[in-house]
């Protein structure tokens, strides 16, 4: 085996064992052409990239928790302070399982998330009844992480991406919006922004927004180099927030070294994935099918 290859065996053999808990039997997801979005979907392009998803998963998590009723389903109902890794890992599980795995897993995916929700409620601190499947909450949660989602993937992974494909790519994640109970859903760029921009007057910043918003920032996992890569994630995650929500999190805006460091952070591991769009998978791994383009590792 040549070193380049050894490395990149490494590599991906490390980013496996960050996303999945061995211990507990979990495994990577597979990447089928029966998935719930076919291979040449915008959606596998996007959701590909393990940095640009990690970026856009913490900028779509801090924006998400400005929402009382979204910070208050993890204060009450998850165990944030003692599992965030595992928070994160689970949100990159079921990403991958939804976009690659069979439908019927994907969509098992999806049921057993909606069961959860359908059991989960509370009160506000100001006495305000909330309810975790509330279509509307679950609108503000979905249209925040697909915009982050393809915010991170156009600054560090494609900045290019033409606006038909940025639509292309929010229409095709409305499937799991409303599979997931959400309502209303976006089906394109200007009314994903204008969903936005409509709930911006009942977000909130308080001690307990800054104490979640702290956890998230200061995840560190593995040895050096992924304290070192987290340390990049995390700050260009902050940094992609609209500059109303990074102020409303008292967050600074990322340095153009950071910016610099995220970007060859996206282009080293796109270099371990062989660098085409469809193989830049992170927390999947690679199955074959008839009659279609390798897509090894």
């Amino acid at each position: 085996m040549r070193p380049s290859e050894f490395v990149k065996v490494r590599v991906r053999r490390r980013i496996n064992e960050l996303f999945n808990d061995y211990e507990r039997g979990e495994r990577p997801a597979l990447r089928r052409a029966d998935a719930l979005f076919p291979p040449e979907s915008v959606a596998w392009r996007v959701n590909g990239d393990i940095v640009t998803m990690m970026i856009g998963g913490v900028s779509g998590l801090l924006l998400q928790m400005l929402h009382p009723a979204v910070l208050a389903g993890v204060w009450d109902h998850s165990d944030f302070r003692a599992d965030m890794h595992g928070r994160l890992r689970r949100t990159a599980k079921f990403i991958a399982v939804t976009t690659y795995d069979h439908a019927h897993n994907g969509q098992a995916a999806i049921d057993r998330v909606r069961r959860i929700h359908d059991k989960l409620g509370g009160t506000l601190p100001d006495g305000t009844p909330y309810r975790v499947s509330d279509p509307r909450l679950l609108a503000w949660v979905h249209v925040t992480e697909i915009t982050s989602f393809l915010d991170a993937w156009v600054r560090y992974g494609d900045p290019a991406m033409s606006r038909t494909d940025q639509d292309a790519y929010i229409a095709e994640m409305a499937r799991i919006g409303r599979a997931l109970g959400a309502d209303p859903v976006p089906t394109d760029r200007l009314s994903a922004d204008a969903l936005i921009h409509s709930m911006r007057g009942e977000l909130r910043a308080d001690a307990r927004t800054r104490e979640v918003a702290d956890l998230v920032m200061r995840q560190r996992i593995g040895g050096q180099a992924e304290r070192a890569s987290a340390s990049l994630v995390m700050a260009a995650g902050a940094d992609l927030l609209p500059r109303w929500a990074r102020e409303m999190h008292g967050l600074p805006a990322a340095s153009p070294a950071t910016r610099a460091g995220a970007r060859a952070l996206a282009r080293g591991l796109a270099w371990v994935y062989d660098g085409s769009p469809n193989r830049r998978v992170w927390p999947a791994e690679v199955t074959h099918w008839p009659e279609t383009p390798d897509l090894g590792r």
